[in-house]
Parts: structure tokens; C-alpha cells; sequence
């Protein structure tokens, strides 16, 4: 079981990474834009709208990745004091009452969406040469799927924590640097730190 949790994982980071090279593509298109117009005297209208498909599109598929990763801001204060069985317990009532019926409809709604912007080849009205939206609205029901498939992951995690009263593990992902845990491994303590602050400040002849 917990090989195909991290299977599903490895697939939900696998898309969000992929997807996030969108951010580095628009970056560069966002700064090209500003040249040409600027400097160039020459913008693209096409140009806004594939900044908000570029940054609608790494936002959405970003979805699953997140949920992968249990990175979803949590707006319960008291969550975190709770004992993993009482949060498992609210997780798998919240998923069941709101996400698995708001995330079926996403996908519903947005493939019902994507369907007709195909069916009738839609652009972009916002300028005469607009680019194609049909592509960036089939994002939706796909970006759907994946989220509701890694929640059916979430809901597998919620009811092993439920039986053994623990989380299982997750796939290890970046994580922002904890200086503490920094400091252990370079064998660095506080007072090694204040004293080469000493040394700096007195060769440097008092100044900070």
C-alpha cells in the first residue's frame, strides 16, 4: 500500500515540477514583453494573454503537487496541538464533505468547459490575433483529476493514521533551511558563532 501511495506522490511531483518551468517561461516572456515595448517601441498584444495562461496553468497543476506534499495553508490555529487520530479524523470528514464534491465538479464543469472552447476552436477576444483558449481551458479538468486522485491518496493516509495512530511517511521533498538543524550538522554552537562576531568587530577596530 505504501508503494502505491508514493507511486501516486511520485506522479503528482513529477507534474508539479514539470509545470513549474512555467514560471521561469513566463519570467522571460515578462521581461521580453517590457523590452519590446519600451525599448523597441513594439508590443505584442498576444502577450498578456499567454501570461495569464502561463501563470494560470502552473497555478492549477500545481494543485495535486501541493496536496502531495501537505502544503496547503491549514486556517485551523489549534490543528497542529491536535493528536494525529483527532486530525485524521477531521481530515477524512473534510474531504469527504467538501473537497471530493468540489473537486468532481471541477472536473466536470471543466471538461464540459473544455469540450465546447474545443468544439467551436475558440480564441482569445481580447485582441484581434488572440491566441487559441482551448488548450488552457482543458487544463482544468485535467489539473482536477490529478488533485482528486492524490486526495484519494490523502484519504488512504487519513484512515492508516486512524488504525496506527500515526502519519505514514511521505516522499521527501525541498524544504526550507532550519538553521538548528543546519548548525548540528557543521558541529557549530552559538558561542562559536558570538566569538568569531568578537574577532570580526575587534579587527575591524570596534566598528560592527
Amino acid at each position: 500500500m505504501q508503494n502505491l501511495l508514493f507511486f501516486i506522490d511520485k506522479v503528482s511531483s513529477w507534474v508539479g515540477q514539470l509545470f513549474s518551468w512555467l514560471i521561469v517561461i513566463l519570467t522571460f516572456l515578462i521581461t521580453w514583453e517590457v523590452f519590446a515595448r519600451y525599448a523597441l517601441n513594439s508590443p505584442n498584444p498576444w502577450s498578456f494573454d499567454l501570461m495569464i495562461m502561463a501563470y494560470g496553468t502552473a497555478f492549477m497543476m500545481a494543485g495535486a503537487y501541493t496536496l502531495a506534499k501537505n502544503g496547503h495553508v491549514r486556517g485551523d490555529v489549534l490543528y497542529g496541538f491536535f493528536p494525529p487520530r483527532l486530525q485524521a479524523s477531521l481530515d477524512l470528514t473534510l474531504y469527504f464533505v467538501f473537497f471530493i464534491p468540489g473537486v468532481i465538479a471541477l472536473v466536470w464543469a471543466g471538461y464540459t468547459y473544455a469540450a465546447e472552447s474545443l468544439a467551436i476552436k475558440e480564441h482569445s477576444t481580447l485582441t484581434a490575433n488572440g491566441p487559441p483558449l482551448y488548450p488552457f481551458k482543458m487544463v482544468i479538468p485535467i489539473s482536477g483529476a490529478l488533485l482528486l486522485m492524490q486526495g484519494f491518496v490523502e484519504i488512504i493516509r487519513c484512515i492508516i493514521c486512524l488504525k496506527e495512530g500515526e502519519w505514514p511517511s511521505r516522499e521527501k521533498d525541498v524544504e526550507e533551511v532550519d538553521v538548528d538543524k543546519l548548525k548540528a550538522m557543521v558541529h557549530v554552537k552559538d558561542k562559536d558563532i558570538a566569538e568569531v562576531d568578537k574577532l570580526i568587530t575587534n579587527n575591524a577596530g570596534g566598528k560592527p
